[in-house]
């Protein structure tokens, strides 16, 4: 099993193009096979992503038991869901602080209101996403109460960006300049402060910081802007970083993670404060749904807005769901931290194309250390968005696809932090006859509300935009990267309707073999091997089986599934198309405990070869189902 496990971990970081191998010549293994990170004269350099996710990324989600079962009914079953989570919510808490899972069993349930999901440490989950409602669970939204409302509203639901301070424990930072990616400074007084406090860094937005960025790039006064296209503003963005204490040494504090911008204490005098966390919602996943809101089609927007919105939580987590016919998003986060999204699609909005609309994937204000992982967004404008502004950071993008996008996943407005596009696959693109950007990390100038710069110390690794453009530009007192990315251009100076500013860090467009060939999954074996954390590949890791990730994968023969059981079970391994619908069924039979590796060919359950495209791979014993994707090429 060892050498299996070194087999599979290896041939996750083998890619479609591994050639040859090369090296970033600021980011790359050392002698001593760790990181090596190269800084630039201002002092920036990469940072380390490796906390995004639940749990700060050390801890795999946990499979949570069912406590309470509910079928659905004809008619409205808000109120039912409600209802039944709240029981389970009063039901008795585990040691690991869940009280238990409600399970929505398979059928349609009519949605007419919104769910308000505020409980910690219970778990809603479905018996599947697919379209067969005889076998998955699917959340049905229908009419337009309230207005364009979302579905599922997850968390404490209030859009308080953290300013929750505790009462005489504000303190300020004395450190000189605190670089980014570093996770110590020095504060005035640390007497208020205990290892373990969750803690506020706050950066004013001064004329003096507003001046070295030059009042955010918003190029105003040019010609295509408004007179509502003004600079940044005194106060309108701080840099806010929500972490915990992990040391205190005389009046030098540790925290958990990096912070994404560089602090000069002679443009703003920053400060820490206890966050009181006030109504803030922790330990809580969903799982296994549909969601599928009801709409006229074409361009009708009388209908829900969003299908899920993570609000006012800590340490979450939504896997294995499908959102379809939103008009903004399938997922937003507002006020969250440590969240993963995986194995999740969010798929052909139903709006009018324009500005707000159609950002599958959306972080919105005050979201930090947010995992993407393994999704598929089609037909929307922005898939994966940073919208937040300066209160946003430690993003990441990682093994996610697009398809049929109008413009580009990206930073999208005032300064988000902290970005990484790892492995980023456009699946086709550009659209006829619209920009051919798909990547940006960028300068947006005067678009939408004064955009100006809308990534600052953001990465794109590795990522292929197929024909399209991939935007990178240097902000100043900052700096963008784009490292062995594939693109009809990976450029930051010759790209329609770019604003003119210097090109960012660009290295290796267009060469195969990048190694590490993802930096996320590389920092974060790095980060758990010296914290004394096992490292594995594996997509899910549970009691009772572990699904590894497909090899190769993108792929155009056949590629291996690999899984292992701990006691015999009853198995059934099914490849899906992005619609849901079943393609093959690779296994569905009585297998020993055990190594398993079967192999797909492509071919579908009458033996046609597959087209070109993303597919899913669903394990399921009965008790416990895990899922991952993986792209065919013909």
């Amino acid at each position: 099993m060892k050498n299996l496990t070194l087999f599979l971990i290896t041939a996750l970081f083998t890619g479609l193009f591994a050639q040859g191998v090369w090296q970033s010549q600021i980011l790359y293994y050392g002698s001593d096979s760790n990181l090596v990170y190269i800084p630039d004269s201002e002092g920036n350099r990469i940072p380390d992503f490796s906390y995004a996710g639940y749990k700060g990324g050390l801890e795999p989600i946990p499979d949570i038991p069912v406590v309470k079962t509910l079928s659905p009914i004809c008619g409205d079953n808000t109120t039912r869901i409600m209802n039944a989570l709240s029981q389970v919510y009063n039901m008795p808490i585990d040691e690991n602080g869940f009280h238990g899972a409600l399970l929505l069993e398979p059928g349609v349930w009519e949605i007419t209101g919104k769910i308000v999901f505020k409980y910690s440490g219970v778990v809603l989950r479905g018996c599947g996403a697919g379209e067969d409602d005889a076998i998955n669970t699917i959340l049905h939204a229908t009419g337009n109460s309230s207005a364009k409302r979302t579905v599922l509203v997850v968390g404490g639901g209030s859009t308080s960006c953290w300013r929750d301070e505790v009462s005489g424990t504000r303190t300020n930072i004395i450190t000189d300049t605190i670089y980014v990616g570093e996770r110590e400074f020095e504060v005035e007084d640390v007497s208020s402060y205990s290892v373990g406090d969750n803690i506020i860094i706050y950066h004013p937005c001064t004329e003096e910081w507003l001046e070295a960025i030059d009042y955010g790039g918003t190029h105003s006064g040019e010609p295509g802007a408004e007179a509502d296209d003004v600079p940044w503003t005194v106060n309108s963005q701080p840099l806010v970083f929500n972490r915990y204490i992990t040391a205190i040494q005389n009046n030098r504090i540790t925290i958990d993670a990096p912070v994404f911008n560089t602090l000069i204490k002679s443009l703003s005098q920053s400060y820490i404060y206890k966050y009181r966390r006030d109504n803030l919602k922790t330990n809580i996943g969903i799982e296994n749904l549909r969601i599928d809101i009801e709409t006229a089609g074409g361009t009708d927007e009388e209908h829900a807005a969003n299908a899920i919105d993570l609000y006012q939580i800590e340490d979450a987590w939504v896997r294995n769901c499908t959102m379809l016919h939103f008009s903004a998003s399938g997922v937003r986060t507002n006020t969250a931290s440590r969240i993963t999204i995986e194995n999740c699609k969010a798929l052909d909005p139903i709006s009018v194309i324009e500005g707000e609309k159609r950002y599958n994937f959306q972080v919105y204000t005050a979201s930090q250390q947010i995992l993407f992982k393994n999704c598929h967004a089609t037909n929307g404008r922005h898939h994966y968005i940073s919208n937040g502004t300066s209160w946003t950071s430690g993003i990441v993008f990682l093994n996610c696809t697009s398809s049929g996008a109008y413009t580009s996943s990206e930073g999208h407005r005032r300064w988000s932090m902290g970005l990484l596009f790892d492995n980023h696959i456009e699946l086709d693109g550009p659209r006829a006859g619209v920009n051919p950007r798909l990547l940006g990390l960028y300068n947006r100038g005067y678009y939408g509300t004064s955009h100006g710069w809308s990534s600052a110390h953001s990465v794109a690794w590795n990522c292929n935009v197929a024909k399209g453009d991939l935007v990178v530009q240097k902000p100043p007192t900052a700096q963008n990267y784009a490292i062995g990315c594939f693109g009809g251009k990976v450029t930051g100076t010759n790209s329609p309707s770019l604003f003119d500013e210097p090109e960012g860090y660009i290295e290796g467009a267009n060469v195969a073999g990048l190694e590490p060939q993802s930096l996320y999954l590389a920092q974060l074996e790095e980060r758990r091997r010296k914290v004394n954390v096992s490292v594995s590949g594996n997509l899910n890791s549970s009691n009772r089986f572990k699904l590894l990730p497909n090899f190769p994968n993108p792929f155009n023969a056949s590629t291996t599934i690999p899984f292992s059981l701990k006691v015999a079970a009853d198995v059934k391994l099914v490849i899906y198309d992005v619609q849901g619908k079943v393609v093959k069924i690779l296994i569905d039979k009585h297998l020993p405990a055990g190594d398993h590796l079967p192999v797909w060919n492509g071919r579908d359950n009458s033996g046609k070869i597959s087209p070109t495209g993303l597919y899913f791979y669903v394990l399921n014993t009965g008790k416990q189902v895990c899922s991952g994707k993986m792209v065919l090429i013909k």
